[in-house]
């Protein structure tokens, strides 16, 4: 699967179990009704945040936030909404749950359905918020590290 481009995002729940995490299993699933998706492994803190949280957030990255990609994906940060404390993010109006700044776009979502996929679950989520940033290229994986792509940049690692 390393050979599969993908985009990177942040999902976070707010909550008790606060939690974010790096992800590149993310898809949009319908326009109308909104949705999207996120595959958690069962075995991460963040699946069951998103459970309590019943709602999570998504923040897609844009190709400067390379650093937030691997803070994200480090699992020796702190634990809890703690983990927050280093990067600059606001609450999801609708959600709470923290989006961060900076990003392409941002997306809230109320947990809708939860699906078994091996190890993994595969949370669908209403889309309740979206908004979109302003940077010009996002960040993607590719190849086992992270290159930018956008309209004036072709892959670059």
């Amino acid at each position: 699967m390393s050979q599969f481009a993908t985009g990177i995002t942040v999902i976070t729940a707010g909550g008790e179990r606060g939690h974010g995490m790096t992800a590149n299993a993310f898809s949009s699933v319908s326009l109308d009704p909104p949705m999207v998706l996120c595959c958690v492994s069962r075995a991460a803190r963040m699946h069951d945040a998103i459970l309590s949280a019943k709602a999570f957030a998504v923040s897609i990255l844009g190709a400067e936030q390379r650093e937030l990609a691997r803070y994200f994906a480090d699992w020796r940060r702190p634990r809890g909404l703690a983990q927050f404390d280093s990067v600059d993010w606001f609450p999801g109006p609708h959600t709470g749950s923290p989006l961060l700044s900076g990003s392409l776009a941002w997306v809230e979502c109320n947990l809708a359905e939860v699906y078994e996929g091996g190890d993994h679950s595969i949370f669908l989520g209403n889309v309740v918020s979206s908004k979109r940033g302003t940077g010009p290229q996002a960040l993607t994986f590719f190849g086992g590290d992270y290159h930018q792509v956008g309209p004036d940049v072709r892959a670059t690692a």
